[in-house]
């Protein structure tokens, strides 16, 4: 996979997919902060198509999408399409996949959802505007999150691990959810039944045993454009779309494996002297054609879902996520000051990051080990697994995302900005009190050691 992708090959040698957002983030508070600031600002007006006649792909109410709602809509639902295959694989064979599994990190993620939403509720004044930003605070970063919990991976104990990046899957769940019911205000009844034909489609399409990725490519593609015109968020298609990729082998892989060893043992071995390495190589159309077979077959050693999903995690990581963190973290900090953390929305999410997910994930997991509903994490204590409960307060993503949606009329671009710098505070918060918390509660030796 990462040979179709030579830059992003050589851009993991050096930076990590959380380290380039942060790069992101920091370039794009930088620059929205300098002379710059409102080409950046008009840059993402810019209007974005793509037309055969009057149809316009990349359209909505009949007008053109600017850049930032083409990355906020379009490529965001690519992001949303990761997680939906995440949730599915997690569900299927994870740490989901099973109720005793699922518990802990299922129940953690409910306080973490709730309380936020609740710390927010009472801190922020009571304007029907504002409280449109009660979710903001509910997610978790799972990128970030995890990003800092590897600075200690030679410490950590692998419990504790899964349980925060199970978690995240779980929170993730439930703010798309969020997503679906909150941020859908004026259906449209013909695009809904649309889409609902589309997902009749795809379902069909997994159940005739359809395998090939430009299939559900390409109707997922059909389902979010009606998606976006149904006043539903267009980013649930991605998550529909997830849901309707197979994840079978119905021939097992002794077949394909049979098919490898025919291909290989019947294709023609050659030998090229030093003095020849360089002079070229034409196969025969017969050669071709074993090569093709032996592609397809190996292809069909792989699940579509897990194919999918590991064809998209690359340009997710690497260019999706950090390109929709420079369109949205650039606060205006132009006649602001850092009162807006101490009132209103700037307060209420920051509050809802630091305070309300620690004390939501802590407090519900501490009552369901106390009921017997889960355990502790394996070589885990009450110190290390109430540090790994103050990461979960990074939220910076999907919060920013709900942000947008929360706050997406002009009018409000106020409420935005407090928003966006009570994400980027709590986060920051969250994470240096997270790292601080792990570093002297984890143990001094590694893991590894304590086992020799």
């Amino acid at each position: 996979m990462e040979n179709n992708y030579p830059f992003i090959s050589m851009l993991r040698k050096y930076v990590s997919s959380s380290v380039l957002l942060v790069i992101a983030t920091i370039a794009a508070l930088v620059i929205a902060n300098s002379p710059m600031g409102d080409l950046y600002r008009k840059f993402w007006e810019l209007p974005v198509s793509l037309s055969l006649g009057d149809f316009n792909l990349f359209s909505h109410n009949g007008h053109p999408m600017s850049l930032g709602a083409f990355i906020n809509d379009f490529l965001m639902a690519i992001f949303f399409l990761t997680v939906g295959l995440e949730i599915k694989r997690e569900l299927l064979v994870g740490e989901l996949s099973s109720v005793k599994k699922a518990l802990a990190p299922v129940i953690g993620a409910c306080g973490g959802m709730l309380l936020p939403v609740i710390v927010f509720f009472f801190v922020c004044p009571k304007d029907p505007v504002m409280e449109r930003g009660m979710a903001i605070p509910m997610a978790t970063d799972i990128a970030f999150s995890l990003g800092c919990l590897s600075i200690f991976s030679k410490r950590c104990p692998i419990g504790l691990k899964i349980f925060l990046a199970a978690l995240a899957v779980a929170d993730d769940l439930g703010g798309i959810l969020v997503i679906a019911i909150r941020y859908t205000e004026h259906l449209n009844l013909w695009y809904l039944l649309a889409a609902a034909l589309v997902v009749a489609v795809l379902c069909i399409g997994n159940w005739r045993g359809i395998r090939t990725k430009a299939f559900y490519f390409n109707t997922g593609l059909i389902l979010w454009y009606f998606m976006l015109g149904s006043g539903i968020h267009a980013t649930v298609a991605g998550v529909i779309l997830a849901f309707c990729v197979p994840t079978n082998l119905p021939k097992g892989t002794k077949f394909y494996l049979e098919r490898i060893r025919h291909v290989v043992e019947h294709f023609p071995e050659t030998e090229v002297s030093p003095e020849d390495r360089n002079k070229p190589v034409m196969l025969s159309d017969d050669e071709i054609s074993l090569l093709k077979r032996l592609e397809s077959a190996s292809d069909h050693l792989v699940s579509p879902l897990q194919d999918m999903e590991d064809v998209l995690k690359m340009p997710v990581n690497y260019h999706i996520i950090p390109l929709f963190a420079f369109a949205n973290a650039g606060v205006n900090l132009a006649g602001m000051s850092l009162m807006s953390l101490f009132s209103g929305v700037g307060l209420a999410v920051f509050l809802g990051l630091l305070i309300g997910k620690f004390c939501g994930v802590l407090s519900f997991s501490w009552l369901g080990i106390k009921l017997g509903l889960m355990q502790m994490p394996e070589n885990a204590n009450w110190k290390s697994f109430a540090s790994v409960c103050m990461l979960c307060g990074i939220g910076f993503t999907v919060s920013m995302f709900m942000a947008a949606l929360s706050y997406s009329s002009a009018d409000h671009a106020d409420l935005l900005n407090d928003a966006k710098l009570g994400i980027l505070c709590g986060t920051i918060t969250s994470a240096v009190i997270g790292c601080l918390m792990l570093n002297h509660f984890l143990p001094k030796e590694t893991i590894e050691e304590e086992m020799l």
